[in-house]
């Protein structure tokens, strides 16, 4: 029988510094809503969903920086949004700044979780691939200080049976490294959802700024294709707080196709039926790991920058 799961990416606009969570979970709740509506199972929203993105801001007060940050989940804010789901019974998928105490002290990461249609959180990932930078560097339009604000991940990037598939999360800069894909592929995963942050200018190339567009599809659908991967890719978009980011948002076949994309840079829902055995056209013929793969033939691969030669 097929397994199919019609999935949203509920793409977010611009979330000012002054918003209040409450007002952008009403505005996740209008895309659930619709989502709904024409009959989607999962929705994605973007990383870091519920604030605007603070690491462009240099914070030397942790108590202002912890202001972002969530303690718990779901919390007075987000409740609302977990209550619709179930009564909606869909599933759903967002980023959030998360601090919690682990053996007494305490830690920060970029966080992403994966909720199913009862509103139980099933999945749960914290960001590996942590870009930018630690100190202030007042020569940027803005920073980018999530190596100052986040601790990465320590868990490897894995699925979980949930919503009739095999579904595995990532954020952000996570897109841009072919490990990700692969290790999710190797584990199983069938769908990797991943939201975005992706402003338009990149101080420390800006000749690239043009092409910060292109390199966002194209490590999505590349990543789907090379590891028979769905890519769910959902961006916070728009103008936030004078800095412009990328929209884009898109569902990825395992083939690489685009099969549905966001075309405004606001709120948007798009949507596709994903059929997760769609996955075997291309682990079955094209990059069949067991007969093609040749691990004993990559040593650097995983092997710490100091030892190569």
């Amino acid at each position: 029988m097929p397994r199919n799961l019609v999935v949203g990416a509920a793409q977010l606009g611009p979330i000012a510094r002054a918003e209040p969570r409450e007002a952008v979970v009403v505005r996740m709740i209008a895309l659930l809503d619709k989502a709904a509506a024409r009959g989607c199972g999962l929705v994605v929203f973007p990383e870091l969903a519920l604030t605007t993105f603070f690491p462009r801001w240099y914070m030397p007060d942790q108590a202002e920086v912890d202001t972002f940050f969530e303690t718990e989940m779901p919390n007075a804010a987000t409740l609302p949004l977990f209550e619709r789901a179930r009564a909606l019974g869909i599933g759903f998928s967002f980023g959030f700044a998360e601090k919690l105490e682990i053996g007494g002290r305490i830690r920060r990461f970029n966080t992403a979780i994966l909720v199913d249609g009862e509103g139980q959180i099933v999945h749960r990932y914290r960001k590996i691939h942590l870009p930018g930078h630690t100190e202030n560097e007042p020569w940027r339009a803005f920073q980018h200080l999530e190596k100052r604000y986040f601790e990465p991940g320590e868990e490897v990037f894995s699925p979980v049976t949930a919503l009739g598939g095999e579904i595995g999360l990532a954020i952000c800069n996570d897109r841009r490294w072919p490990e990700t894909y692969r290790e999710h592929a190797l584990r199983g995963t069938e769908m990797v959802l991943i939201g975005y942050n992706t402003p338009v200018h990149y101080p420390l190339a800006p000749e690239h700024d043009h092409l910060q567009c292109f390199h966002n599809h194209l490590s999505l659908q590349a990543g789907a294709y090379q590891n028979g991967l769905w890519v769910v890719g959902v961006a916070k978009a728009g103008k936030e707080e004078n800095c412009d980011l990328i929209g884009q948002s898109c569902i990825v076949a395992p083939t690489g196709e685009i099969v549905a994309q966001a075309s405004t840079l606001h709120d948007e829902l798009v949507i596709h039926d994903c059929d997760f055995d769609r996955c075997t056209e291309i682990r079955a013929n094209i990059f069949d790991f067991a007969k093609h793969r040749r691990p004993e033939m990559y040593p650097l691969l995983s092997a710490p920058i100091a030892t190569r030669r």
